[in-house]
């Protein structure tokens, strides 16, 4: 077969990510939080943006400026506006009254000035500094006048984290630098709860030092502040607590030893192990629930962001559901087209024409994207709600499987756009808040080939059984799948099991052991409430 070169023209069409396109899909999956963030970022960069509620109300002045009447000695007319308000009745006649020469004022008052603002040397030259008038840039701000890179947010006080709190205790407990060098690197391996990696065998390789030695700075560092800091499980971190309050006796080392069995609330074997009677070992477990078992978590813990809502749904007057966006938390931009159209008229220079016209591109384009940003959310949460109406009108059980797909194609969008969507989003409604992914769950075949259940619809279900469950009827996971099976739902073991630990729901040997335990207290309670309060013959 010969070859051989031709032309020949090809139509096509494809998807090219611009800049900006990019910029779109990331707006769809931020939050309000994060968008309101964004926008501040393009308010400062772009000239042509401006807040949509930045304009003062017509009729009103600039808010810190007073209307003052020289007619009437200075003082506001309006109630309480003004600087002026603060000022006493009479105040300012007193003020703006001559009060005549200092021979005419010692007479008034009856002797000379010297007598009634007396001041000693020393606090009158500190006085006159102090009234002199600043000369430098660095009197008036407290920072040099050629910096810069000075910085106000350096000033304020940072949250101290739990590393560099141990880097503050280990400058102090070491002088030798191997020493240090070996602590600062263990510090380095402490979690956020304060614990150290359970095997600190490679520590020693890394660091070209004995065993031993590791040992003995890892020692030094157990004593630091908070206590318990540095262990390397819950028992030693529970006996460094104790040895630090003085309560670390044999009793209490076999206790914490087997930690195991007071999971269990085995306290017959845990009687036995520490040979104590019922009274010491009450004691002796009310001291273990007293102690820290995360002693590292008050150190630089992140801060609780609130949860906004973006999407509220309230019920409406037909019987149907309202639904809204949080306009209050939506950030406003407008495109200030008169500054663009005053400084097209004088610039001069082609590069300045190209910045502003790339600014007021951008400018048009981010206002167009909030505003379908915002159209799009409220077209994906009406659907859910419209998908979802059993749930708000009777609760959980009535939750309905639902993917992202039926989603999609009921409002003509593509599957990842409503994933993008549904990120970091919440829904307020009369059932509480809840992020939009909650209303996306997986189906669960019906046992009579009916429709399908919702998986929380489900763990909802499983959950209310073993609620409901008595002491002495306690709920195996094979009896949950038999009553669900019952109940119409079509579940394996397996998944019951899933669904139950997720929950953190422990299992029905851990349960039983925990309703008798509890019932025991109550009887025991009610036996010695009954033995102090005898019933009369």
């Amino acid at each position: 077969m010969a070859l051989s070169q031709r032309l020949e023209f090809r139509q096509s069409q494809s998807l090219v990510m611009t800049p900006q396109l990019m910029q779109a899909i990331k707006l769809l999956q931020l939050s309000n939080l994060d968008l309101t963030t964004f926008v501040e970022e393009e308010l400062e960069r772009n000239p042509l943006l401006e807040r949509a509620n930045d304009e003062p109300p017509a009729g009103e002045g600039p808010a810190e400026t007073g209307q003052f009447n020289d007619s009437d000695g200075g003082h506001n007319d309006e109630p309480g506006g003004g600087p002026g308000e603060a000022f006493e009745p009479g105040q300012e006649e007193w003020m703006s009254k001559d009060l005549g020469t200092r021979a005419e004022i010692e007479q008034t008052l009856d002797t000379g000035l010297d007598n009634v603002f007396s001041e000693e040397p020393a606090e009158a030259a500190a006085r006159n500094a102090q009234d002199a008038a600043p000369t430098t840039y660095t009197e008036w701000g407290g920072g040099a006048s050629g910096d810069e890179d000075y910085n106000l947010e350096a000033f304020v006080a940072a949250e101290t984290t739990l590393g560099d709190h141990l880097a503050e205790q280990l400058s102090v407990a070491f002088t030798g630098a191997a020493q240090r060098m070996i602590g600062q690197y263990l510090i380095d391996l402490v979690d956020e709860a304060g614990y150290l990696p359970p095997d600190l065998g490679q520590a020693a390789e890394r660091l070209g030092a004995s065993q031993q030695d590791v040992e003995n700075v890892l020692a030094v560092l157990q004593k630091f502040d908070p206590p318990g800091v540095c262990a390397r499980n819950l028992s030693e971190c529970l006996a460094i607590q104790l040895r630090e309050l003085d309560r670390y006796d044999p009793a209490m080392q076999a206790l914490v030893e087997h930690l195991d069995l007071l999971a269990k609330r085995d306290v017959a074997a845990l009687r036995k192990v520490c040979g104590v009677d019922d009274e010491d070992i009450a004691d002796m477990i009310g001291e273990i629930r007293r102690l820290n078992p995360k002693p590292g978590m008050k150190f630089g813990s992140a801060r609780l962001q609130t949860m906004v809502p973006d999407v509220y749904v309230r019920p409406g007057p037909d019987g149907g559901w309202h639904v809204e966006l949080n306009s209050d938390t939506l950030p406003r931009v407008l495109v200030n087209q008169t500054y663009y159209s005053q400084l097209s008229k004088k610039i001069g220079k082609d590069g300045d024409k190209s910045y502003f016209t790339d600014a007021l591109q951008n400018a048009t384009w981010l206002v167009r994207a909030l505003d379908q940003r915002a159209r799009t959310i409220l077209k994906v949460a009406t659907e859910i709600v419209r998908q979802q109406d059993g749930f708000f009108t009777h609760g959980v059980a009535h939750l309905r499987p639902l993917n992202l797909k039926a989603v999609a194609d009921a409002i003509q969008m593509h599957e990842s756009t409503v994933s993008r969507v549904t990120a970091n989003k919440y829904m307020a409604t009369n059932r509480g808040t809840f992020e939009l992914k909650y209303f996306f769950t997986a189906s669960i075949a019906s046992a009579d080939g009916g429709e399908a259940h919702s998986a929380e619809a489900v763990r909802h279900h499983i959950k209310q059984l073993i609620d409901a469950e008595a002491p002495s009827a306690i709920l195996s996971d094979d009896t949950i799948v038999e009553r669900l099976r019952g109940s119409g739902i079509d579940i394996a073991r397996r998944t019951v099991a899933k669904y139950r630990e997720a929950m953190r729901i422990p299992s029905s040997v851990q349960r039983r052991r925990d309703k008798q335990s509890a019932l025991g207290n109550v009887l025991s309670t009610a036996m010695a409430d009954r033995s102090r309060n005898p019933e009369p013959a």
